[in-house]
């Protein structure tokens, strides 16, 4: 436990507690991503490759997503394959195996914020735990609230579930990006797109029309509520799915005009079929809660030229949660029936 303590302080560049400070947590986060371009060239590799990478919308009729070919993205979208969860010593994101000139941010006493040497954009951060605990949300779900909170807006907060996405499945990390760099976040703000479906104290909950995969926005002005609402959704879906253990998400999270907005795409698998196929009928396209939100990211060229509106939506469906499934846990909640899209 000492030696653990002594490798953690080591690894501090600097310190959020929250609360008032002469630095934001984001301020913190970009000189501490300053700092680690000088210092780590592999982090300086990772965004010199960032700034040539190709990339290019496509319309999917009904929404759009927007094609990322990500060399350095390989072994993000290759993790777990093979690997069973629960293998420490594999772990990258434990503080003793993270490479010796990487430092991050302490935050509020328990994690680190880290620079991603596997940017997907221009600023890329994961927020780690300082002990190896499993990837789960439930049980820190205050957690994600306060990074929403304390990065305030113009940032997101990405989650992927360890069984859909997540590069360490067995242990607790988040992501953190800017804000507006993905297209679904245009469609939250559709009115056209947006099917409320019920209420709880101080919640709302939608449903996504026209989106290719089942979405859940969930918004309101009290953490502990929202909170409270997301818990319910995840205990929903575990009902109808007769599991115990948490349902397959992916999540992304913001902070605007003083409300807590959570985007809640619920899985059902992890890879579609194409990914295990071969030959010129694979497709190395491994979605996580940056792929679900609209930007997939292709390592390989040779899928970033060949992905077309027919596979991105057969991707989607495949691999995302049956809408009429959602609808089910939505009313399992027993919170205020508004209405049911057709």
């Amino acid at each position: 436990m000492v030696k653990s303590k002594n490798i953690l302080k080591q690894r501090v560049y600097a310190a959020f507690e929250g609360g008032e400070g002469s630095n934001t947590l984001p301020e913190l986060c970009l000189n501490l991503l300053s700092e680690q371009k000088k210092s780590w060239q592999g982090l300086r590799e990772g965004y010199e490759a960032l700034e040539t990478v190709r990339e290019r919308n496509l319309s999917c009729g009904g929404f759009s997503v927007r094609i990322q070919h990500n060399p350095g993205r390989i072994r993000s979208s290759l993790a777990g394959a093979g690997q069973h969860p629960g293998t420490r010593h594999l772990c990258f994101l434990c503080t003793e195996r993270l490479p010796d000139v990487q430092k991050g941010v302490l935050y509020r006493g328990n994690y680190l914020i880290l620079c991603n040497p596997m940017p997907v954009f221009p600023s890329h951060f994961i927020v780690s735990h300082s002990a190896h605990h499993p990837q789960s949300i439930q049980k820190y779900t205050d957690t994600l609230l306060h990074l929403i909170g304390d990065f305030g807006p113009g940032w997101a907060v990405l989650y992927n579930g360890p069984r859909c996405g997540a590069s360490a499945p067995d242990h607790l990390h988040f992501q953190i990006v800017p804000s507006g760099r993905m297209p679904v976040e245009k469609e939250i703000f559709d009115e056209k797109k947006l099917a409320l479906i019920t209420r709880g104290e101080g919640v709302l909950f939608y449903l996504l029309r026209d989106l290719g995969r089942t979405a859940v926005f969930m918004e309101g002005s009290d953490p502990v509520r929202v909170a409270k609402g997301f818990k319910d959704l995840l205990d929903a879906l575990k009902k109808v799915l007769s599991i115990d253990e948490e349902p397959m998400i992916n999540l992304a999270a913001y902070y605007a005009e003083r409300k807590w907005r959570l985007l809640v795409f619920p899985r059902r698998k992890h890879r579609p079929d194409a990914f295990f196929r071969e030959g010129n009928r694979r497709f190395v396209v491994s979605p996580g809660a940056i792929d679900m939100a609209g930007v997939l990211v292709t390592p390989l060229e040779k899928d970033f030229d060949r992905l077309d509106a027919g596979t991105v939506r057969g991707i989607y469906g495949e691999v995302s949660l049956e809408g009429e499934t959602v609808q089910r846990a939505i009313e399992a909640m027993g919170y205020l029936k508004s209405f049911l899209p057709p």
